[in-house]
């Protein structure tokens, strides 16, 4: 299967297992409109207003003021938009976030600015790949807008590693067993941190969703629209919540697709997502079971054990894959070949294929899954999203353990999930060492008083942001209403569903909010 045929039903959106737990922590600055009045940056474009701007005198307005110079870029067309580094002081320094619009194919009624998720995803792509994400009734009315948000694609993206670094990063055990691994683990730990601090500059400081919720208000204005039209989906509905809590008064039609709890700890989303993953897993391995002879065993519990022994072997002796570059598959990339087709039901032959070969000695089918996973091609990686997101989210929620306290949690995450809770748990240790320090104030409690309706989407068996958070950001949202999808994999909008497609474009397209509590 080819890369472009699985960015359908993966919808590039990310795990959040490198980076260690879902739950990160969202912040907020506080200030007066320069102005005296909402003006153009709304109420929260006031509270970073420019009291002191900076050694060349640009003030936030400046910003806002800009206009996007458009460039054919195949069949779309892309631009730039000009952000402060600092929002706190917007006249010490700018960098430009990458833009691209595929523009509305019919009657025009707007922009739809749209994120992918991630945290380090570039959005870009989604304007690009347009007619995979999106359904012709939204292509024909708006136009696309998708944006590389700060620190990553080609949006002064952070680096921390060496294509060869983060090749052994990648492939390193997920849970470090013995004495050797738990030091090795450490060393990677340790040189990720060291290498971001070296290789990214200042603006590793300066890439929490708080800061890219504002740089999105600043696009909006520079699109010349007065409310933000927006599509989020995974971390995209914690960015959207963020600009809902930021700029009540600027939201105008905004769906979140696969919602994150924006309240839940950095442990607690962890738990979150290993149970998701575990029930994800479950329901694979029950289609299997269900559809008569299933490779993997007779009953749930028969499947799950081979494939546990099976990555247990894997982490005793890698496995040959064909590879060009002679790649083995790890339990690392094992790990990732795993769960990555679990995103979506229409990938779950994918994944009978590569257990299949791996249980035949063969790794190549879940390499090529890992590496989908980290965007790498060809010797390479595509983007930076690997990293950017492990330093959004450590950015906007530094809070860890010691690997020494790891055991400790082993208990309550291996009844979240059998098959993967110590890997959810090792992740707790992820933000150990981060070199940045955010400018912003923590504790932003997120419930978007004063924004208009803001629609919720659910997958009730969503591995990544299981349904359960979908429910909580609902309900923390105080104009929001919940629209649930009954069904495997993550995200809920485009995945034939004709009544969640339905919902949603009579939302965008003519305002209609949909009933709360819809099931689909």
């Amino acid at each position: 299967m080819s890369k472009r045929t699985l960015i359908v039903a993966v919808v590039t959106v990310w795990a959040l297992v490198l980076a260690g737990a879902v739950g990160v922590g969202i912040v907020l600055l506080s200030g007066d409109d320069p102005d005296g009045d909402d003006g153009d940056a709304g109420q929260g474009g006031a509270a970073t207003s420019s009291a002191t701007s900076g050694p060349d005198g640009r003030t936030l307005e400046d910003f806002y003021d800009q206009e996007i110079a458009w460039t054919r870029c195949g069949e779309n067309e892309c631009g730039t938009l000009e952000v402060p580094v600092d929002y706190q002081s917007p006249g010490d320094g700018s960098i430009r976030l990458a833009l691209e619009r595929a523009g509305a194919t019919g009657e025009r009624i707007g922009s739809l600015v749209v994120n992918p998720g991630g945290p380090g995803a570039p959005g870009t792509d989604t304007a690009k790949d347009a007619s995979l994400y999106f359904a012709e009734p939204l292509r024909a009315a708006y136009d696309i807008v998708g944006f590389d948000p700060r620190g990553t694609g080609d949006s002064a993206p952070v680096d921390c590693l060496t294509d060869a670094e983060l090749d052994a990063y990648v492939a390193a055990d997920p849970d470090p067993d013995t004495a050797e691994e738990r030091q090795a683990a450490r060393e990677n730990s340790e040189r990720f941190w060291s290498g971001c601090a070296s290789r990214s500059g200042a603006v590793g400081g300066h890439v929490s969703t708080v800061e890219a919720a504002r740089d999105m208000d600043v696009l909006r204005a520079a699109l010349g629209e007065d409310e933000l039209d927006y599509l989020g989906f995974s971390y995209g509905t914690r960015l959207g919540a963020t600009y809902a809590e930021l700029f009540p008064d600027k939201v105008g039609r905004m769906v979140l697709d696969g919602a994150i709890d924006p309240s839940l700890t950095p442990r607690d989303g962890a738990l979150s997502q290993a149970k998701g993953f575990e029930t994800a897993l479950r329901s694979y391995v029950q289609s299997c079971v269900d559809d008569g002879d299933c490779f993997l065993g007779n009953s749930v519990e028969a499947a799950l054990k081979t494939i546990t022994d099976l990555i247990a072997s894997i982490d005793a002796q890698p496995l040959p894959t064909g590879d060009a570059e002679g790649r083995e598959l790890t339990v690392g990339l094992a790990f990732y070949g795993l769960i990555l087709p679990l995103y979506s039901e229409e990938n779950w032959s994918l994944l009978d294929d590569g257990l299949q070969q791996a249980l035949d000695g063969n790794g190549s089918t879940l390499l090529f899954l890992a590496d989908f996973y980290g965007s790498r091609e060809k010797g390479s990686y595509a983007d930076n999203s690997l990293e950017a997101i492990s330093v959004i989210n450590c950015l906007d929620d530094p809070w860890s353990i010691t690997p020494d306290e790891v055991q400790a949690q082993f208990a309550d995450f291996e009844k979240a999930s059998p098959t993967f809770g110590d890997v959810f748990a090792w992740g707790l240790t992820a933000c150990n060492g981060i070199p940045f320090t955010s400018t912003d104030e923590p504790d932003l409690e997120i419930d978007g008083s004063g924004a208009p309706p803001i629609v919720v989407l659910g997958t009730t068996r969503d591995p990544a942001t299981p349904y359960e958070e979908a429910v909580a950001m609902a309900e923390q949202l105080d104009s929001a209403v919940l629209v649930s999808r009954d069904g495997d994999g993550h995200t809920a909008y485009n995945k034939k569903n004709a009544c969640i497609d339905d919902a949603v474009h009579a939302y965008l397209l003519d305002g209609t909010v949909p009933q709360d509590g819809l099931t689909c």
